[in-house]
C-alpha cells in the first residue's frame, strides 16, 4: 500500500473510533428537532397503520384457514359413508334374497360384527310383525332391543330405504351410536341394524400423527351445538372458546354438525407474531429516521472532507490497476508463443484480446506448429477461470500438447495422451481445447475437440462452422476417447479457430453469438489481419468479461 493509501486508511480509521463516543454524548443531549419530530411522527403513524393491516390479513387468513380445515374435516367424514353402508346394504341384500335365513345372515356379517371389529353388534329385523325383535344377532345384544317404543320408531318409521340411517343413546352412562339400512323395491323386507358404542365422556384424543392434531373439535349429532347431542369432542369442556368454523356434515339420512378451532396459529407463528414485529421494527426505524435527520447536516461537512481523502486514493487505486493490468498482459503475452511459424501454402495470424475489466492473467491459449512442408498442426485451448492458477495450467498444458504433438500428430491421439495426463492426478480444474492437422496440398483439416467450439471456415463471402462433435473437456474422465472429423477447405479459404469469449455473453445462449460471428465475417471480404483486427473490435469490444485468443488460417491457393 502506498504512503497516500496508509495516510488515508489511518484517517477512516480514526474517524471511525471517534464515532461511537460522539454518537453517544450526542443521544444524550438530543432535542428533537422539526424534522426529527415529524419524522417520528410520520413513521409510528405509518407503522401502526401497517401493523393493523397484518393483523386483519392475518385473522382474515386464520379464519379462511379454518373454513378450509372444516371442509377438510367434513370431506373426511363424508367419505366414511360409503364404508359403513357397504356392508350393511350388502346384508340387508342377502336377507331379501335368502329371506331372512339366519344362519347365512350370521355368516356373512361375522367378519364386521364383534370385539375389534368395525361394528360392537350387527343384527337383522325383519319388519311388519306384531312383536318387533331381531331374528339374528353378532356380536353384543343392540340396546335397541331393550326399547320397544324407539325401536319402532326408529326401524319402521324413520327408517329410509336405500339410505344409511343413524340415531343415538346419548343419555345414557353407556353411549352409542345406532345404524340401519333397509334395501329398497321389497316392501316391508328386513333391516340390517349396527351399534358402536361411544367414549363414556365424549373425549377422544387425536392422534400426534393426525392430519387434523392442530385443531380442537367436536362433533354433534343434527344441526344442533348442544352439549347433549355431543358424540366425541377433544376437549373437556364444551362449547369450544375462541376463533371456530362451523360445517354441517351429511351422512346417510342424518348430518352431523362439526365445530373445530385452532390449537395455534394456522399460519404459522411468524405470520401470528408479524404485526407486533411490524410495530417493533417500525418504531425502531422511526427513531432511526428521526435521528437520522439530525444528524445529517453534521455529516455533510465531514462527508465532504473524507471526499477529498477518497479521491486521491481512488486515483492512486487507478494508477494501481493500470499497472497491474500492464503486468498481466506482459505476463499473459510472455506464455503465448512469440512468433508463429510460416508454412508453404498458408497464411497464419494470431490474435489475443484480453478481458475489458480484471487485472488478472487468463487462461486462452494457442500454438501453431509446423509439421513438415506439407502440414501444420493448429493447437487453442482454454483454461476455466483466471488468475496465476489458470495460466500455469495454461502453459503446462500447452508444452504437454506440444511434447505429445511431437511423438503422434493424429489430433484424437494428442487429445487422449492430454487427458491421460491431466487425470492421472486429482485437479480441480479442465480445459477445452481444439487439436487440428492441417493437409496443405489436399486443402484437408482434420479435427478432434474436447469441448471447444468448432472453427468457422470461411469461402466466397459465405461462412459455415464445421461439423465437429464436442467431446468432454481435458480433466475431465472420459474413456470413449476422442473423435476425429476431416473437412475439405475449398481454395483460398479462410478458417477461423476462436474461444468461446468471442461469441459467449452474459445471458444468452451460445447459438446467438455465433450467428453474431459468422454474420459480421461474412459482412465483407476483407485480408486475413483486417479480418480479425474487425472480429476483435466488433465481438470483443468493451464491456466482454472473458479473454479471447483468435487463430486465423488462410491457403493462398
Amino acid at each position: 500500500m502506498s504512503a497516500l493509501q496508509e495516510g488515508s486508511a489511518h484517517a477512516l480509521r480514526s474517524q471511525a473510533a471517534r464515532a461511537p463516543t460522539a454518537a453517544v454524548g450526542s443521544f444524550r443531549r438530543w432535542r428533537a428537532s422539526r424534522p426529527a419530530s415529524i419524522a417520528l411522527l410520520v413513521g409510528l403513524l405509518l407503522t401502526a397503520a401497517l401493523a393493523l393491516t397484518a393483523l386483519a390479513v392475518y385473522n382474515s387468513n386464520e379464519n379462511r384457514l379454518l373454513k378450509l380445515r372444516v371442509r377438510e374435516l367434513a370431506l373426511v367424514l363424508s367419505s366414511a359413508v360409503p364404508t359403513t353402508q357397504t356392508p350393511l346394504a350388502s346384508a340387508a341384500a342377502l336377507a331379501n334374497a335368502t329371506g331372512g335365513n339366519p344362519a347365512k345372515f350370521r355368516s356373512f356379517v361375522a367378519s364386521y360384527a364383534g370385539k375389534g371389529r368395525q361394528f360392537t353388534s350387527v343384527s337383522l329385523w325383519p319388519l311388519g310383525r306384531h312383536r318387533l325383535a331381531p331374528t339374528a344377532v353378532v356380536g353384543a345384544a343392540p340396546r335397541l332391543a331393550s326399547m320397544p317404543t324407539r325401536e319402532r320408531e326408529f326401524l319402521e318409521r324413520s327408517t329410509r330405504p336405500g339410505t344409511l340411517n343413524l340415531t343415538g343413546f346419548l343419555h345414557s352412562p353407556h353411549p352409542s351410536v345406532g345404524l340401519a339400512f333397509k334395501a329398497t323395491g321389497h316392501g316391508r323386507g328386513y333391516v340390517v341394524y349396527a351399534e358402536n358404542p361411544l367414549p363414556s365422556n365424549r373425549r377422544s384424543r387425536q392422534e400426534s400423527s393426525s392430519a387434523f392434531s392442530d385443531l380442537d373439535y367436536a362433533l354433534y349429532l343434527g344441526r344442533s351445538k348442544r352439549t347433549s347431542d355431543v358424540l366425541v369432542t377433544s376437549e373437556k369442556r364444551l362449547p369450544i372458546k375462541g376463533r371456530q368454523a362451523k360445517g354441517v356434515v351429511p351422512f346417510g339420512a342424518a348430518v352431523f354438525t362439526v365445530v373445530v378451532g385452532p390449537k395455534g396459529s394456522l399460519g404459522g407463528a411468524f405470520f401470528q407474531a408479524l404485526p407486533w414485529i411490524i410495530g417493533a421494527a417500525g418504531a425502531l426505524m422511526a427513531l432511526a429516521a428521526a435521528l437520522l435527520a439530525d444528524r445529517l447536516a453534521q455529516r455533510r461537512a465531514r462527508a465532504e472532507e473524507l471526499a477529498g481523502i477518497l479521491d486521491g486514493v481512488a486515483a492512486e487505486n487507478r494508477r494501481m490497476y493500470a499497472e497491474q493490468r500492464g503486468i498481466s498482459q506482459t505476463l499473459q503475452h510472455a506464455l503465448l508463443p512469440e512468433a508463429l511459424p510460416q508454412v508453404r501454402g498458408l497464411r497464419v495470424i494470431a490474435s489475443y484480446i484480453p478481458a475489458a475489466s480484471g487485472v488478472e492473467v487468463g487462461g486462452d491459449w494457442y500454438d501453431f506448429v509446423a509439421i513438415d512442408d506439407q502440414k501444420a498442426f493448429l493447437l487453442i485451448g482454454d483454461v476455466a477461470g483466471h488468475g496465476l492458477r489458470a495460466a500455469t495450467t495454461m502453459a503446462m498444458l500447452r508444452h504437454a500438447a506440444l511434447a505429445y504433438i511431437v511423438q503422434d500428430c493424429r489430433p484424437a491421439t494428442v487429445l487422449r495422451r492430454l487427458s491421460d495426463f491431466v487425470n492421472r492426478e486429482r485437479h480441480d480444474y479442465f480445459a477445452t481445447v481444439l487439436c487440428a492437422l492441417i493437409d496443405v496440398d489436399s486443402h484437408r483439416l482434420t479435427m478432434a475437440s474436447a469441448g471447444h467450439l468448432a472453427p468457422l471456415i470461411l469461402h466466397d463471402g459465405r461462412g459455415e462452422f464445421a461439423q465437429l462433435q464436442a467431446d468432454a473437456p481435458i480433466g475431465v474422465p472420459w474413456e470413449a476417447g476422442y473423435k476425429e472429423a476431416t473437412v475439405s477447405v475449398p481454395s483460398k479459404a479462410v478458417v477461423v479457430a476462436f474461444t468461446d469469449g468471442l461469441v459467449e455473453r452474459r445471458g444468452e445462449v451460445i447459438d446467438v453469438g455465433l450467428a453474431r460471428l459468422r454474420n459480421l465475417a461474412t459482412r465483407q471480404r476483407l485480408a486475413l489481419d483486417d479480418l480479425l483486427a474487425q472480429l476483435a473490435v466488433g465481438l470483443a469490444a468493451e464491456g466482454h468479461n472473458d479473454d479471447t485468443a483468435m487463430v486465423g488460417i488462410q491457403w493462398t491457393s
